[in-house]
């Protein structure tokens, strides 16, 4: 095996990248990635400590121009793309980053949260029930995918007539944060963005004048020290919400399924004792990260396991190898549902940890809980095949019965 092994792009790497990560880990792990242009950075130690660390962010913008900085300039083409991802906080940079997420952190609060809990209990026990009525069916279309749309159009104010856009609208904006994806992913993620800014336009200025008991609403009206959101930043915090609150959960519901029924013992065990899901859960998510490399650019020269990596530089954090790295989780290829401690990184660290790591453990503890408790013999009909992507990993499909 040597470095070629890694290839994002190939499906039966994106199937199991985790031997390829154990090389990497032990032979190479820091190195070129010629194909992407970028750092790969394979062990915990060192990733834990580079998302914690302010020489890297999430952009150059803030301190450099494109060329300046090595880049190309970007597309004119993508500029309502860039316009609408940048108007969020997780592609923005403090002092600009700490003033946004401030302000978003006093309407998107642990009680607005919390409060939403009575609401996603009672779309994981219908959808749960759904399926069991049904028999079994596509688990990721059944349950998956209209859980957290579900939960975030409701967190939003989004009316139940538009939320069948959202989810088309997610999906193809994401498509963009693949690795050099194709000129027509880039014009899809074009149009979506195009018409999602439009909509949450829309409906961000009719809640600005009619408040209502919904996040638009507060995010609209809330003020610190005379400071507000612009109009995009509100529009841009609300794509963000639902991009990285739909795709991440979908994929750890269905990839974490999978898992279980790979491993029967500790299916039975989690059928057993309900009070391990919430452990299950955090060990779900370490197992088969929905979210496997996250980048970040060099703002300063670095030097990583003694490789020294440039100013302008990008880097690519490898999560899911990360969370399987021995030197940190004991036996790391093992499903244990009751692992304690479990320090994995899914949701990342340091200023740009995941807003919405709260309200995703509630809805996957409570989807999982319900199809416990009203699927108990769900099983599997098909072996799944996993889509092509692997910045945002995730099944095609998942085929049970009940």
């Amino acid at each position: 095996m040597n470095e070629l092994a890694y290839d994002p792009w190939s499906p039966d790497f994106v199937a199991n990248p985790y031997p390829v990560f154990e090389w990497l880990r032990d032979e190479r792990p820091v190195f070129f990635h010629e194909p992407s242009g970028q750092w790969v950075i394979s062990r915990y130690e060192d990733v834990n400590a580079l998302l914690r660390d302010r020489r890297l962010g999430r952009t150059y913008l803030h301190i450099a121009g494109h060329e300046e900085f090595g880049q190309e300039p970007e597309t004119e083409f993508l500029r309502p793309f860039w316009d609408l991802v940048r108007a969020g906080m997780l592609d923005m940079e403090p002092p600009t980053h700490t003033r946004l997420r401030r302000l978003v952190s006093k309407a998107f609060t642990a009680r607005m949260v919390e409060g939403l809990r009575p609401t996603i209990q009672r779309l994981s026990g219908e959808l749960a029930e759904s399926l069991a009525a049904k028999g079994g069916g596509d688990l990721l279309a059944e349950v998956a995918e209209p859980l957290p749309v579900n939960v975030i159009a409701e967190m939003l104010g989004v009316p139940v007539s538009d939320r069948h856009l959202l989810r088309p609208w997610s999906a193809d904006i994401c498509g963009m944060y693949e690795l050099n994806p194709p000129v027509e992913v880039q014009r899809t993620a074009v149009r979506a963005a195009a018409e999602f800014s439009d909509y949450l336009r829309e409906l961000a200025r009719s809640r600005r004048n009619e408040p209502r008991d919904d996040l638009i609403s507060a995010l609209a009206q809330v003020v610190d020290g005379g400071d507000r959101l612009t109009e995009d930043e509100l529009i841009g915090t609300c794509v963000l919400l639902l991009n990285a609150g739909h795709e991440a959960t979908v994929n750890t519901t269905g990839n974490g399924w999978w898992a279980l029924f790979r491993h029967p013992g500790e299916l039975e065990r989690l059928r057993a004792d309900a009070s391990l899901v919430p452990t299950a859960i955090e060990e779900l998510l370490r197992y088969d990260t929905p979210a496997p490399m996250f980048e970040r650019w060099v703002l300063e020269d670095i030097t990583v396991a003694g490789i020294d990596i440039p100013r302008g530089a990008e880097v690519a954090l490898q999560f899911a190898s990360a969370n399987r790295d021995p030197e940190t989780f004991a036996d790391p290829d093992r499903l244990d549902l009751g692992r304690d401690p479990n320090p994995h990184i899914t949701f990342g660290l340091g200023i740009h940890y995941c807003l919405g790591a709260p309200l995703a453990r509630i809805e996957l503890a409570e989807s999982y809980g319900a199809l416990l408790r009203l699927a108990p013999d769900l099983r599997l009909t098909d072996e799944p095949k996993w889509k092509s992507g692997f910045v945002l990993r995730g099944l095609e499909a998942l085929y049970v019965e009940c």
